[in-house]
């Protein structure tokens, strides 16, 4: 039985045979498409081919859905993504329809979150699709392509991640789903096609060759030419990967579920159009088809995964960005797209309240359905000419050329009218030159580079960047608040008191009187929790801080919520509100697998700040202790100690008892650290600023863990049992000693001075200083005397040694003990006199002669003998206490019996009310 298309068969096989030396598979090739081209005709259930994001396809199929207006329109898209459609209604477009799980069962959980995209332009036959199917009665959409779930079912697991997003883009890493992916997939065929069609990208390439030519042609034409097209880089595609593997089972997925709503409604397959991309209408398999028993595809079960779905704003180049189109292309397809309505006067189809869209039209019936005549060859016309190209315009192209002169001065460039002359003849030499009559855009935009660029770009924008601005720019569409998830709808109904328009993509300022004000505390509070959990640009405070123990009365805040409404839309798939967003993800980050007792501490101070919640931050709290007791490093020991301290400050100052969790803490920590401070000391691998923490740790929490049950032998021991050898950590132990009366200061000072006048060891002296400032952590009382040590070294250090180490001991203070500095500056200024004329007659406090011992040998004439004979019942009550009653002395003054017994005592009281 002859066909339509016998006679283009016969010629391709005659071209084929012409080409000797060709290919071998050729004939096979060139004849394959044309059976590939009838095949798709013949089938009951019109199969409508397209390409994303192509004027053209949208064209052709506003004229389709006019002309034929289908009753069922079965489109390629994820089918659990159908109850969202409605809200595109909602939005302005480009939006995009989103699928997002962050709780994953079936999946690898370091997976998460997953993410699956669909973007959606007014410029799309998709939306054509869906709009005609949502505003017309009686027309049901049935979307027909895999679900979100088994987009990762069969994705390969060993497939490398996506790579990262580009600035502004907004989609994220998601996966994104594209309808009609027409780009080839052999690299040979991409570079030949570039290379003869004289173009940079595949972009520009589809948009002269395809786009252009079909953007006028009839139905039959439309439809012939791009399931050739389609079936040309079927068939030019490798058939042993799991790209193809994965695109025939969709094809036999999106069959088999169109069949089973066609059995269940007893639809007529002739009232029905079949969206897809060209490259599934060209598909011959044996799954694809409506005839009845056509065999069906088993479709496995999804998995547990709960899925959400939503609706965030997109962007010409987020979908540049997303898919690996040219810069400007989805701008440029969208400046075409008006040029095709303003030109063939077509009414395109919208969504009833479309923000940004037009004039609502009138909702009419369905006419009865009509029979489309037989299919004729369209495709030898077309495959035989030269298609037919527009003329030149010149005033479109000088327009162009006007307004791009005007941008580039706006931003800095020394562009004239000579220069929009020379953009003009550039641009028609350059069309000539690529064989085609009309200047495109991008022969406009090559022409403007070389004309005006020249080798400096002045501002943040390039020629390039101005030219897409000026085709179209980069449209960013926006979700409507009735599409936004309930936390989003909440976090702008909170935040109204501000009385700001948050939907804006500018900076907004924000100023809070909490004084004047009361009432917009509740927005601080909500705007500290956004500032956790958003982006930093999102919400950026300029004036105020959140600490625990501050309270601000002004704020001011930088808001760019409008720039950041995906990521507000995606906390709203975590949780209802905000507050209930951030207690999860301080629950996460506590009981992650990797997580510390330092994590879990930070987790428990942002709970104070930002939760009001006492049940979730015992429950942090205890889970701090569970982490600490089966640490077994101390790589963190600094961190802990400082936010322990805080939160003990906190605690101690706003309650009127700590809580349980603080006191095991406590006790835990301070058995956690004796154990393992030995180990500490010896292991090359613990540094010193680790081991200081956890004596500060030891030392500054002695108290409290001794009135909570705590030995002060078990610290005493690992002391005694500590025996390092590097000399940053043998000075931190002598301080440690002294801090527990082991090591006199006075025989503390003495073995600094023999380390000084020992020539061998003098090289290592700087390292002991190093290790006594680290001390200043756990024992800040010694802060005189490493002021002490650090003059001696200066003035007895030499130079070779002394040189080396000063950009060590300031790098190392200042990246590891930025805390101490103030401690030493302060002790520094009460040591060191204050004007340079003391300065001349100044002596060292280490240097001076040391009181007088001669209340040592009479313990009854010295100053402490006149303090207790001034207060002789205080006296006669610490005797009686210590059991040393006695009667006191003749002397004048007279002496208890006490200072006789305690002679060490006497003297040291002496000493320190001599110096006072």
């Amino acid at each position: 039985m002859s066909g339509p298309f016998d006679p283009l068969r016969a010629q391709l096989l005659g071209a084929a045979e012409a080409l000797a030396g060709g290919p071998a598979a050729l004939p096979d090739i060139l004849t394959g498409m044309v059976d590939d081209v009838e095949h798709a005709l013949r089938e009951p259930l019109e199969i409508f081919p397209v390409c994303h994001h192509s004027p053209a396809s949208a064209l052709a199929m506003v004229r389709r859905l006019r002309e034929k207006q289908p009753r069922v329109i079965y489109l390629e898209l994820c089918e659990d993504m159908a109850p969202i459609l409605t809200e595109l209604r909602n939005c302005r477009l480009p939006v995009a329809l989103q699928a997002f799980a962050s709780e994953l069962e079936g999946f690898p959980v370091e997976s998460a979150p997953l993410s699956v995209i669909a973007p959606i332009t007014e410029s799309s036959a998709e939306y054509q699709a869906i709009s005609y199917a949502l505003e017309t009665p009686g027309v049901q959409l049935v979307l027909v392509d895999r679900s979100t779930d088994h987009v990762f079912q069969w994705a390969p697991r060993d497939e490398p991640a996506p790579p990262g997003p580009a600035e502004e883009d907004l989609h994220g890493d998601a996966v994104g789903v594209e309808i009609g992916d027409l780009r080839p997939r052999f690299a040979e065929l991409e570079e030949h096609l570039l290379h003869h069609g004289r173009v940079r990208h595949w972009s520009e390439w589809w948009d002269q060759y395809v786009e252009q030519p079909l953007a006028g042609a009839d139905h039959d034409t439309y439809r012939q030419v791009m399931v050739l097209i389609g079936s040309l880089f079927r068939r030019l595609a490798p058939h042993d990967g799991a790209r193809w593997r994965s695109d025939e089972d969709r094809e036999r997925y999106m069959w088999t579920r169109i069949r089973e709503h066609l059995a269940a409604t007893g639809t007529d397959p002739a009232d029905c159009l079949y969206v897809c991309g060209a490259f599934h209408a060209a598909s011959r398999l044996p799954e694809v088809g409506s005839a009845p028993g056509t065999p069906d595809f088993a479709i496995s079960p999804r998995t547990g995964t709960t899925w959400l779905y939503g609706l965030i704003p997109s962007s010409h180049s987020a979908i540049e960005a997303q898919f690996g189109l040219a810069p400007g292309s989805v701008s440029i397809a969208a400046a075409t797209w008006q040029k095709g309505l303003t030109r063939s006067r077509l009414t395109p189809f919208e969504l009833d309240g479309q923000k940004g869209g037009r004039n609502k039209k009138v909702r009419k019936a369905l006419p009865p359905p009509q029979a489309d005549p037989p299919p004729a060859d369209q495709l030898t016309g077309y495959l035989s000419g030269p298609p037919t190209l527009d003329g030149l315009d010149e005033a479109e192209l000088r327009g162009w050329c006007v307004d791009i002169v005007r941008l580039a001065r706006r931003n800095g460039y020394l562009a004239s009218t000579a220069d929009a002359i020379a953009v003009f003849e550039t641009s028609v030499l350059l069309a000539g030159m690529r064989g085609r009559a009309r200047p495109t855009p991008y022969d406009f935009a090559d022409a403007a580079v070389t004309c005006i660029e020249k080798d400096v770009v002045p501002g943040r924008r390039d020629v390039r960047r101005l030219c897409e601005i000026l085709l179209g720019g980069d449209r960013i569409g926006q979700v409507g608040y009735d599409a936004l998830p309930p936390l989003a709808r909440d976090v702008f109904d909170r935040l109204a008191p501000l009385e700001l328009n948050l939907e804006q993509r500018t900076i907004q300022r924000a100023l809070l009187d909490l004084t004047a004000r009361p009432e917009l505390a509740a927005c601080s509070q909500l705007l500290w929790m956004l500032r956790y959990l958003l982006p930093d640009h999102a919400v950026r405070p300029i004036m105020g801080s959140r600490r625990l123990g501050e309270k601000h009365f002004q704020e001011s805040w930088d808001l760019d919520l409008g720039r950041h409404q995906r990521t507000i839309i995606e906390l709203g798939y975590e949780g209802v509100t905000v507050e209930q967003v951030l207690e999860q993800r301080l629950r996460r980050a506590a009981w992650d697998s990797s997580a510390t007792a330092a994590v879990a501490l930070k987790a428990v101070e942002d709970s104070l700040l930002f939760l009001a919640s006492p049940r979730l931050t015992d429950e942090l709290g205890a889970r701090a202790v569970e982490l600490l007791k089966g640490e077994r490093t101390v790589d963190e020991a600094p961190v802990v100690l400082r936010r322990v301290r805080r939160l003990l400050g906190h605690y101690r100052s706003t309650a009127p008892a700590l809580p349980a969790w603080c006191e095991r803490f406590v006790t835990q920590g301070y058995a956690h650290y004796c154990t393992l401070l030995p180990t500490a000391f010896v292991d090359d691998e613990t540094g010193v600023r680790q081991v200081g923490a956890m004596l500060g740790f030891l030392f500054s929490m002695e108290s409290l863990a001794l009135s909570l049950g705590c030995d002060r032998a078990q610290l005493e021991l690992a002391v005694r049992q500590s025996h390092p050898e590097s000399p940053a950590k043998l000075a931190l132990l002598w301080s440690a000693r002294h801090q527990l009366g082991a090591l006199p200061l006075p025989e503390l000072r003495s073995r600094v001075e023999e380390l000084l006048d020992n020539p061998l060891v003098v090289p290592s002296v700087p390292q002991y200083v190093s290790g006594f400032v680290q001390a200043l952590e756990p024992v800040p009382r010694l802060a005189p005397f490493v002021v002490e040590t650090l003059s001696k070294a200066f003035g007895r250090l030499p130079d070779p040694v002394l040189l080396p180490w000063l950009p060590t001991l300031i790098t190392t203070l200042r990246d590891q003990a930025a805390e101490l500095v103030p401690v030493l500056t302060r002790e520094a200024g009460r040591t060191f006199p204050a004007t340079l004329e003391a300065l001349d007659a100044w002596t060292p406090p280490w240097d001076r002669p040391p009181p007088s011992a001669r209340a040592a040998n009479r313990p009854g004439a010295g100053p402490a003998a006149a303090l207790l004979a001034s207060h002789p019942a205080t006296a006669d009550a610490v005797a009686e206490l210590l059991g040393c009653a006695g009667e006191w002395s003749a002397s004048a003054p007279p002496t208890p019996a006490l200072l006789a017994l305690f002679p060490e005592s006497s003297t040291a009281v002496e000493a320190l009310i001599g110096e006072r």
